[in-house]
């Protein structure tokens, strides 16, 4: 533990002459008083001197707190030294307001310019310095800000800002973001600008103005626990960068809580991930046109709820813009009234998500790819108005590539189903028979796997039965005998196995 060297001079004094004082009375008892005397006067003396030492100390750290008092107040640069130690700066040691009354920039980058000069330990990726964990606290408050909050260079980590409420003046810039993870000068090592920055606890109140935070070439991003409302571009921009967690957050254009007059006219986007590798997670998104627009791939999904602009007024809950590479997966999330759109999907997962309000997924041909997706074990729930719940969007070009598709095993209430795979059973009375699959399968035109059976109400029949046609997503079977029973088919649009 440390202690001040004034402290030290201060109780070294004060024991000084309290020894002394003793010293002296002692004496002078010693001198003046018989023994008897002395003995007999030993619990007088004793209050006596207690009083003398009590009315001592009291004299001199009433003179003490005189001479504190009138001394020079601590300097915000000298206060910021002095909390250094602990790692932890706050902005309002450097003269940040935090009542949003006045213009606070300059005292926040002062703070984060002293929280990134201490000396670090190069321990994180090569070219990027490990400064420990400093945090830049925010003490609660609401401070305003003028210009965006930004690291004054490239390659630092382990740094923290978090605790308060950032909101855009009346003149911040629309292009611009209140806190921005980029840098003009970068790091040498893979171009990463930073590591390992946690913005947590915040507020960002764009105020109309522009976005609320961009993360370029950044790794190992967390941002978590934020709001961030009233932005007119994107609420959380990544671009590059790897393995940036977005988590526990709330991101809206307008604060509403469903039913806003406005609906219609929200614009923007909520989340915009322009890079891999990156997770978001338990994030409600409740006004924005676009919830989430996803150009990288490897992304992971969960735990989402989007309600932004619904569907029918033109809003999006996820666009996954990344044609041919997709490899995104979504899962446990709520689309309430809007649903997601994927370009060329390649290699996409979408379970146990919930759709509501007639909420849907469009695959978008692009260039006429589809493979690898999945679309299984959802719950869709509509309004009864024939809405589908997988659609294929192919004005631009039709889809001719289509590789491993499964729409399957969902759950449909108040809409029409559409699968990959699908069963069928019909009553039959004569030699031939067609099962039409058109109204339940995605894909038009297209049957790559048949298996049907025949049933009897003749117990000494055994026909025999052949495939005539699979064309137009009809099956058309025919047997050598009159029957009279039922037959069962079951179709599969996906890839088979043929040797």
């Amino acid at each position: 533990m440390n202690v001040p060297i004034y402290d030290t001079i201060k109780v070294v004094l004060v024991l000084g002459l309290l020894s002394c004082f003793i010293m002296i009375n002692h004496a002078f008892i010693a001198d003046s008083s018989p023994v008897g005397s002395l003995i007999g006067r030993a619990a007088h003396d004793h209050h006596f001197h207690m009083r003398k030492l009590q009315e001592f100390k009291s004299n001199f750290f009433a003179q003490e707190h005189v001479s504190l008092s009138s001394s020079p107040s601590l300097s915000p640069s000298s206060s910021s030294r002095a909390r250094s130690g602990s790692g932890v700066y706050s902005v309002i040691d450097y003269g940040a307001d935090p009542t949003g009354k006045n213009d606070s920039t300059d005292a926040i980058l002062a703070a984060i310019s002293d929280a990134v000069s201490v000396e670090g330990d190069g321990f994180l990726m090569q070219g990027i310095t490990n400064l420990g964990g400093v945090q830049i606290s925010l003490e609660g408050g609401i401070y305003k800000i003028s210009r965006p909050i930004k690291l004054p260079v490239g390659g630092l980590g382990n740094i923290m800002i978090f605790g308060g409420t950032l909101k855009a003046s009346d003149n911040f810039t629309t292009d611009s973001y209140l806190l921005d993870l980029s840098s003009s000068s970068s790091s040498p090592n893979h171009g990463y600008n930073y590591e390992f920055v946690t913005l947590r606890d915040l507020m960002l109140d764009c105020n109309f103005k522009g976005g609320g935070i961009r993360a370029v070439d950044a790794l190992r991003t967390s941002i978590d626990n934020c709001y961030i409302a009233h932005f007119t571009t994107t609420g959380i921009l990544v671009q590059l960068g790897h393995e940036t967690y977005i988590r526990n957050s709330f991101l809206g254009q307008r604060i509403t809580a469903g039913g806003d007059p406005n609906e219609r006219n929200f614009t923007g986007t909520a989340i915009d991930l322009q890079g891999n590798d990156n997770a978001i997670t338990d994030v409600v998104i409740f006004s924005a046109q676009v919830g989430i627009m996803i150009s990288g791939q490897a992304n992971m999904i969960t735990g989402v709820h989007c309600y932004n602009k619904a569907h029918g007024f033109g809003g999006t809950g996820i666009y996954i813009k990344v044609p041919g590479v997709t490899q995104t997966r979504i899962v446990n999330s709520y689309f309430d009234y809007t649903g997601i759109v994927a370009e060329d999907p390649v290699q996409l997962h979408v379970s146990d998500c919930f759709f509501l309000g007639d909420a849907f997924i469009v695959l978008k041909s692009v260039r006429g790819v589809v493979d690898g997706t999945n679309i299984v074990n959802n719950m869709f729930y509509g309004s009864n108005k024939g809405v589908d719940i997988v659609q294929l969007d192919q004005t631009e070009k039709e889809f001719n590539e289509i590789g491993q598709v499964v729409v399957d095993n969902n759950v449909v209430n108040g809409m029409n189903t559409k699968a990959t795979v699908a069963k069928g059973v019909t009553r039959v009375n004569g030699t031939s028979w067609t099962v039409d699959f058109n109204e339940i399968l995605l894909f038009p035109r297209r049957i790559k796997f048949v298996q049907h059976s025949l049933m009897s109400n003749a117990s000494n029949l055994f026909p025999k039965t052949i495939l005539r046609n699979i064309s137009n997503n009809q099956v058309f079977i025919e047997s050598d005998m009159t029957v009279e029973g039922s037959a069962s088919v079951i179709v599969d649009q996906g890839l088979t196995i043929s040797s």
